[in-house]
This record gives C-alpha cells, sequence and structure tokens, in this order.
C-alpha cells in the first residue's frame, strides 16, 4: 500500500504505546482508495468523504461519520425603489427584501421564529437567485435559495400607495403604506397631507408616518452573526419631502430621504429599500448566505460568485453569494 514510517515512541507499557506527535493517515480519495492493492487492516483517510477508514479484506468501513450536510440559510431579497417624480409629489422610502432566516435561533424577518434548515445532497445542484434592488418607482426582485423564496421589497409611490412586498413600500403624499409579506417584513409608512412620504418597511420594524415636520422614516433591519459576526440587513427607506425634514433609512442599510433631491440608495448586499425624495433612490441588492458543517466543500456555478469565497469559522464554513446561479457540495 505504501511505505511504513515509525514515529517517534515516547513511552510504553505493557499494551499501551504513546507517541510524541499527532498521527496522521495517509490521504486517499474514493478514487484513488480503489485503486490500491489493500490487505485487511490497511487504514487511510478518506479525503472524500472526510473520514478515516479501514479494510476488512473485502471492503472499506468508516470508523467516522461525517455530520449530515444542513445549511443554514439568510436568504434577502433586494430592496424597493424610492419614490420621486421629478416634481413636486414627495416620495415614500422603498421597502426592504423579504428576510428568512434559518442560522441558530436567530429572528427571521417580521420578527418571527427561525426557519428550519435544509438537508441537502452532495454532487447535487440547488439554485440560488440574489435579487436586484429596485431603482426610482420599482420593486425589488425576489432572492432564492433552494425551496426558499424572499419576496423583493415594495416600492414607494409619489402621490398614492405603497406596494406590498417582503417588506412595504412607504405611501407617498396622502396615500397609505404597502403590507409586508408574512414572516418576511413588515409595512411601510403612510404619506401625509403635508407633501411628505411614508418610511419603507423594514425586516423588524414597520416604516413611520409622516407626521408634524418631518417625513417618514425607514423601519428597522435585523442583526445576523452567519458570517461570525453580527451584521444588521434590510432596514426601509425614509420618505422624502419637499417641505418637511426628510426622513432618515431604517438601520441595516436604508437609504435616506431627501428634500429636493435624490434619495439615498439601499447598502448593496443588504437588500434595503432606497430613500425618496424628488428622485427616488434604488433599492440595495439583495444577498444569499449559506452556512454548513466545515467536512464539506462549496461549488460554485452557472455565474454564482462570491468576492470573499468560502470561509471558515470554528466548525462550520460560510459563504455570501452575490450573482445568480448553481450550488452544489462534495
Amino acid at each position: 500500500m505504501s511505505t511504513l514510517e515509525t514515529n517517534s515512541i515516547g513511552k510504553y507499557s505493557g499494551n499501551n504505546v504513546s507517541i510524541d506527535d499527532a498521527l496522521n493517515l495517509k490521504s486517499y480519495t474514493t478514487a484513488q482508495r480503489d485503486a490500491l492493492t489493500s490487505v485487511a487492516g490497511d487504514t487511510i483517510y478518506n479525503s472524500t468523504v472526510g473520514g478515516p477508514q479501514t479494510y476488512d479484506g473485502t471492503s472499506w468501513i468508516d470508523l467516522f461519520t461525517p455530520p449530515g450536510l444542513i445549511v443554514s440559510s439568510l436568504v434577502i431579497a433586494g430592496g424597493g425603489g424610492g419614490g420621486g417624480d421629478g416634481g413636486d409629489w414627495p416620495g415614500g422610502g422603498g421597502g426592504a427584501g423579504g428576510y428568512r432566516n434559518s442560522y441558530a435561533s436567530e429572528t427571521s424577518g417580521a420578527n418571527s421564529s427561525t426557519e428550519t434548515p435544509l438537508t441537502l445532497a452532495t454532487s447535487t445542484s440547488y439554485t440560488v437567485t440574489v435579487g436586484a434592488g429596485g431603482p426610482q418607482l420599482t420593486s425589488g426582485s425576489n432572492s432564492v435559495f433552494s425551496t426558499i423564496t424572499s419576496i423583493g421589497g415594495g416600492r414607494s409611490s409619489n402621490s398614492g400607495s405603497g406596494i406590498t412586498g417582503g417588506s412595504g413600500g412607504g405611501g407617498g403624499y396622502s396615500g397609505n403604506g404597502g403590507v409586508g409579506t408574512a414572516n418576511q417584513g413588515k409595512n411601510g409608512g403612510n404619506g401625509g397631507g403635508s407633501y411628505g412620504g411614508g418610511g419603507g418597511g423594514g425586516a423588524s420594524a414597520n416604516g413611520t408616518n409622516q407626521s408634524g415636520s418631518n417625513a417618514g422614516s425607514g423601519g428597522a433591519g435585523l442583526s445576523s452573526s452567519i458570517t461570525g459576526s453580527s451584521v444588521t440587513r434590510a432596514g426601509g427607506g425614509g420618505g422624502g419631502s419637499q417641505t418637511l425634514t426628510a426622513g432618515s433609512g431604517g438601520t441595516g442599510g436604508g437609504g435616506n430621504g431627501s428634500n429636493s433631491g435624490t434619495g439615498g440608495n439601499g447598502t448593496i448586499y443588504t437588500g434595503s429599500g432606497g430613500g425618496g425624495g424628488r428622485f427616488g433612490g434604488s433599492g440595495g441588492k439583495g444577498v444569499v448566505i449559506l452556512r454548513y458543517p466545515n467536512n464539506y466543500t462549496i461549488a460554485l456555478a452557472g455565474g454564482a460568485s462570491s468576492t470573499a469565497g468560502e470561509q471558515t469559522d470554528g466548525s462550520e464554513k460560510y459563504i455570501q453569494i452575490e450573482t445568480s446561479g448553481t450550488v452544489s457540495w462534495s
């Protein structure tokens, strides 16, 4: 099979033997293992299955069973665009993209319970779609991982009501806020008769209504530590106004509203809503983040990409996927 080289023996007593260094078994893939001429008692590390195996004279026996491929995910859709017509109508803020979280015991969208992670198979392709943020007066696009779909954030309006989405868009002048999707996001705030737009809904909180001398602010997003540190995402966009104080964007990347200019854009890869104004800001692009045991290695295909790539955090790995395609594991 291979040449046996003895390690340094520290001591022995009876049938007990200790060695100075860790025992490192020779590593083979399954294909390389099957090409060996093996005899009973041969023991290797199989890098394909991620564990040691021994040969009983007839077949190879696993000495360690790797954990199942259980994948936790954070799937956030693209944020909705803020309202604005370039004229006198104040636009509301765009709603955040739908927020679905199955990591640990973290909160999912609209302050709902953690979803159940998916149990997947190796050598199988799974769809990943990363939703785009909507430009002015346009709702965001859905994000997808396997069987999980997050709904794009609802756009705002100029003089009418915000649109339903993952989180609802803020209402324009005298318009009502849009409604968020159950277990994904919150409602947008109402616009007022004082030329102030409502704030877009966030993953955690409703956008606020126009009130007094203030346009509505965007609803707050939610935090997740799926990447090893806490990051807040999916905030609603702030409402705009021609005559009032513009609303601020919700925590987690929501764009600020504007008085006479263009509302701020939602932060990329957070699915946050764009701010309203004379011209509406764009919603932030969504994101799909996956976390799984470090015995497995992910492969991206079909256009899927990740700037940082696969990262290790303790006994698990994670990856932030930023463009659409497919993923598989080995």
